[in-house]
């Protein structure tokens, strides 16, 4: 098995060629067939099974008061909230099974503290829904671990944002520490603080299961009257315009029967922007191929936060005994052509695209680069030109609202109270 560190290496002396056997992939083709649970690392996913039924899992209802289009993380968290605001003629429609496309291989990782004040309300009350609330009401578990959050701070302008950062989150209650090199060394033993300033500790961060997690959210909304239909793909959106001439959501089509409708949540995640299309939105984000590895054991590294270097574009997520190893990618692989058969599946990934995090990687934790690489993921992702997700009701179409492009970050959560 290929080690991180002779994987820079062998990319670097090669002038950026493709790598040994193992590496050896075509980074813009993606496998027809199911991915194997190997090549994830969580022991169970939800992947259709062999036989499985091609209709809706649930007949369709002739109305609904709001049809959320997306079965991933933002739709089945907006099903839920809407459920639990009293509204139960609500209907979730996924054209595979919960969790394909992004969801299912997604990290799962949860920061409490960023720069925005909505976000960070955000992220406290999802938090506070996964590590609590649906438990409680489901008895089922969302496969929350609560090992904390390290953001790493190589020099002063970034330490000066980390404390702003701290700052923020007193104001909402959120327990964060500044700490000097030394006392970080004390809490992450194997990690390299030779070239830093500080770090921002949060203990209460922390990851789910996104399989669980949605589950545990359908679960939850259906126990409240929400009705959630798997195989069900969305074929058109029909749009009306009133006496007035504004134009607004009517109808959403299936190959199974059309559903009457006055109001769309959009949570297809890279999908969304065809989803858009057919009622006449524009929904500015892209798709690309968005990449991480799975390391084998590692000694030490049980019980550690997950960590993330802003800087070296590059987080290391505690895995049981091995660290999941990604980024965001300064050279992406954008794609062009979003298949609407991909649900299971992966990209191969491209190795002169990710060195750039495993060099980081090695930097920020040395004893990686003689541990082996177990699995790779690399699966679409959406993202937008800020940054920022979109949400709230499209300016073009009334009734049609948005719940995507959220940047690899779709466990952080929906603001529902826009849907009001």
């Amino acid at each position: 098995m290929a080690f991180l560190g002779s994987a820079v290496r062998r990319v670097v002396s090669a002038g950026w060629s493709p790598l040994s056997p193992f590496c050896r992939t075509s980074a813009r083709s993606y496998s027809s067939e199911l991915t194997k649970e190997k090549s994830v690392p969580y022991d169970k996913t939800l992947k259709q099974e062999d036989g499985a039924s091609s209709g809706p899992t649930k007949p369709l209802p002739r109305s609904a008061d709001v049809v959320v289009i997306g079965g991933g993380s933002l739709g089945c968290q907006t099903i839920y909230h809407l459920a639990k605001m009293g509204m139960t003629n609500v209907v979730l429609l996924e054209r595979d099974r919960l969790t394909a496309g992004t969801t299912w291989h997604t990290a799962g990782l949860l920061w409490q503290l960023r720069p925005s004040d909505v976000e960070v309300e955000l992220l406290a009350h999802t938090r506070n829904v996964i590590s609590k609330d649906l438990e409680e009401e489901t008895g089922l578990h969302t496969g929350w671990i609560q090992n904390g959050g390290l953001f790493i701070a190589s020099n002063k302008q970034r330490l000066d944002e980390y404390k702003r950062l701290m700052s923020l989150g007193k104001v909402y209650g959120i327990e964060s520490h500044v700490l000097s090199p030394a006392e970080t060394k004390d809490l992450y033993p194997l990690m390299n603080v030779d070239d830093l300033y500080g770090t921002l500790y949060v203990p209460k961060d922390g990851t789910m299961d996104p399989a669980g997690t949605c589950t545990t959210l359908s679960r939850a909304a259906s126990t409240r009257g929400a009705t959630v239909i798997e195989n069900c793909p969305v074929t058109g959106i029909q749009v009306r315009t009133d006496d007035i001439g504004v134009k607004r959501v009517k109808a959403v089509e299936t190959p199974h029967g059309i559903i009457e409708t006055p109001c769309v949540v959009n949570c297809a995640g890279v999908w969304a922007t065809k989803l858009g299309d057919m009622a006449g939105v524009k929904v500015p984000l892209i798709a690309m191929h968005h990449a991480y590895v799975v390391t084998e054991r590692i000694e030490g590294i049980q019980n550690m936060p997950n960590v993330r270097d802003h800087d070296a574009s590059v987080y290391l997520r505690l895995q049981g005994d091995a660290l999941s190893v990604g980024g965001y990618e300064q050279n992406p692989i954008f794609w062009d052509e979003v298949s609407d058969k991909f649900a299971f599946s992966l990209f191969d990934l491209d190795w002169d695209v990710f060195t750039q995090h495993i060099e980081g990687a090695i930097n920020r934790v040395p004893s990686l680069e003689q541990t082996g690489i177990k699995s790779t993921v690399c699966g679409p992702e959406s993202f937008t030109a800020d940054h920022k997700p979109l949400m709230g009701e499209a300016p073009e179409v009334r009734g049609f609202f948005l719940g995507c492009g959220f940047n690899s970050a779709g466990k952080t959560g929906t603001n529902i109270y826009t849907y009001k």
